[in-house]
């Protein structure tokens, strides 16, 4: 799977908008929200598993080494608390995956990981909404995500990455096919 980074508030690993603060995408699906926990720091050049994560937000996947897992339920471990993690948040984060295609290419899809900031609160305006908020104007709407050109853009004023949506335009009908 072609994945997309947003370090640095950036994105890179696309082939049409390579290194751009700003992207023009469909996103054709999403999973559902889940959460990881990894012990060591982050290391921008390791490439690593969590120790420990969920694919419900309820409790460890199973796949999860008996060893490793934090606690038997989510909200039960100590890692889901305020102030567990670095700057005040939770050491266990919350993330959502979307597979997503470039406006001028839609045959190749890629994988982005949206961090929690970037999932959660409320719309400040239309053209500057989290992940949920989006999904629900859209719907409001009667739109599928898959049958809009969105544009994913950084918060400029945020000190971690964090990425807003915006409806930029249907898709004609020959990109929908």
């Amino acid at each position: 799977m072609r994945r997309v980074s947003i370090q640095g508030n950036r994105f890179t690993g696309l082939d049409q908008q390579a290194d751009s603060t700003a992207i023009n995408v469909v996103i054709v699906n999403a999973a559902a929200v889940s959460r990881s926990y990894y012990k060591d720091a982050y290391d921008p050049n390791a490439k690593r598993l969590p120790t420990c994560w969920s694919n419900d937000t309820q409790r460890p996947a199973p796949e999860v080494p008996p060893d490793q897992r934090q606690s038997m339920r989510c909200i039960d471990c100590t890692n889901n608390v305020r102030g567990s993690g670095t700057g005040g948040g939770r050491a266990c984060r919350f993330s959502q995956r979307l597979a997503i295609v470039e406006e001028q290419a839609l045959d190749t899809v890629y994988q982005l990981q949206v961090p929690a900031s970037s999932i959660f609160g409320k719309a400040q305006s239309r053209s500057s909404m989290p992940l949920q908020a989006y999904a629900k104007f859209l719907s409001g709407h009667g739109t599928p995500s898959a049958a809009v050109v969105t544009k994913i853009s950084f918060d400029t004023g945020s000190p971690v990455p964090k990425l807003f949506f915006y409806p930029q335009r249907p898709l004609e009908e020959d990109e929908l096919q």
